[in-house]
């Protein structure tokens, strides 16, 4: 039995990461915290002893949370149970409440509504009040995620509770740079600003020159480690002999020409973030130790006896296809599933032909000021039509390539405004 100053809390994911998360933020408020990764898992867990409350995941590799809630109801068991649930998942988190459970969450979780939710359920003294759900006010579900986005178990969105918003941030410089008002792009932003609450890996898919750099920036320039590193690495530049010193970090005479102590990637972003390009290039036994570093939290640098302990915030991105990657054997199958708990997919600019005059007076403007111009230059309306009739295959890359070469050979219109 739980007195009120002692509680037991069953934790039921089949992400590590996530699960860890979890844990360690419930840790933080004072619980005892014990964890499942499967349905079969959990009922061992629940056999064995009672709990306070019992917070699973929807999806289990064999099963559901709602076979928990299920076993719980048939056994008499009085936990109180919080169901976390997908996007796209309204009618699962209805079925949840039927079933029994106190609440329910959305994924990526905001933790500080995560902490609310079970602190109300376990009726401690000063908990936020969290409202109850009527099954009835829950948003109709119309498919699946939008087709500019890939389709990820992972990706959520925002819990539908009437509630109290904190005023909008100013955007971040990222957010600015990400210029258009396409559908496409405006799903983009809208999971840069859902996945930036939580910790979870996120992996971000598409071809080159569609700005993979810019989201994962404006990630980091959302979340919580804004004023923390964001150290960039292209991990396809880098010789392989040299990918364990420079992301480990090495130790004065490690190896010839090794003079003094040197951190790596992964000490540099300590408590901020650090942001992988092509992953994809990475070799398979480099592919190993950066395993063992996301799972372990910690880097041994080259020369070192000890490992070093590392609070690293891991984005990573790529123009490849990962999963036909691991099926060709290119790919840990295990490091693509650490990377790859929340994707976010940037559409080509041949799916989002109107932004281009958006994008177009964004880099003009951009150009200007770095040559110290007051008046951007401005694209004719041939030009603009000539453009729109162009598919891009270097995306937005070669179209500010392209302007920057426009500008360059421009003549002066009588008003003294270059034109293109």
């Amino acid at each position: 039995m739980t007195n009120a100053s002692h509680f037991s809390l069953l934790v039921i994911d089949d992400e590590p990461d996530l699960r860890t998360l979890y844990e360690l933020t419930l840790l933080r408020e004072g619980y005892d915290i014990e964890t499942a990764g499967t349905v079969q898992d959990a009922l061992l867990h629940l056999k064995d002893r009672t709990y306070s409350a019992v917070i699973s995941d929807m999806r289990l590799p064999d099963g559901s949370g709602l076979d928990v809630l299920r076993w719980l109801e048939e056994n008499g068991r009085r936990e109180k149970t919080i169901v976390i649930t997908a996007y796209g998942s309204a009618e699962n988190a209805v079925e949840a409440l039927k079933a029994g459970a106190y609440d329910y969450l959305t994924k990526p979780v905001d933790l500080k509504q995560f902490r609310a939710v079970v602190a109300s359920a376990l009726g401690r003294a000063g908990s936020t009040s969290v409202p109850t759900i009527d099954p009835a006010s829950l948003p109709s579900v119309h498919g699946g995620p939008a087709p500019a986005l890939a389709a990820a178990p992972a990706v959520r969105a925002p819990r539908p509770v009437a509630a109290a918003q904190p005023a909008a941030a100013p955007a971040s410089p990222a957010m600015q740079r990400m210029a258009g008002g396409s559908e496409a792009l405006q799903q983009v932003r809208s999971l840069v600003e859902r996945v930036a609450r939580s910790m979870a890996p996120v992996l971000v898919s598409g071809e080159s020159g569609t700005g993979k750099e810019l989201v994962a920036r404006a990630i980091h320039e959302v979340s919580v480690r804004a004023g923390q590193p964001f150290i960039a690495v292209n991990c396809s530049a880098i010789p392989e002999q040299l990918l364990e010193a420079e992301f480990f970090g090495y130790r004065k005479g490690a190896f010839t020409g090794a003079m003094e102590d040197r951190e790596g990637f992964f000490q540099a972003a300590n408590g901020g973030t650090l942001f992988l390009d092509e992953i994809g290039d990475l070799p398979l036994s480099m592919q190993s130790k950066l395993l063992r570093a996301i799972q372990e939290r910690s880097v041994r640098p080259v020369g070192a006896v000890s490992e070093v302990a590392v609070n690293v915030r891991l984005l990573s991105a790529t123009h490849k296809d990962l999963a036909a990657e691991v099926h060709a054997g290119q790919f840990r199958q295990d490091l693509y599933y650490r990377l790859n708990v929340i994707q976010i997919r940037v559409p080509p600019l041949r799916e989002r032909l109107e932004d281009l005059v958006a994008i177009s007076e964004h880099v003009l403007q951009r150009i200007a000021r770095d040559a110290g111009v007051s008046t951007p230059p401005l694209l004719t309306r041939d030009a603009l039509v000539h453009l729109q009739r162009y598919a891009f295959p270097g995306n937005v890359r070669e179209l500010e390539n392209l302007l920057h070469r426009a500008v360059a050979l421009s003549v002066n219109t009588d008003s003294g405004r270059p034109r293109s």
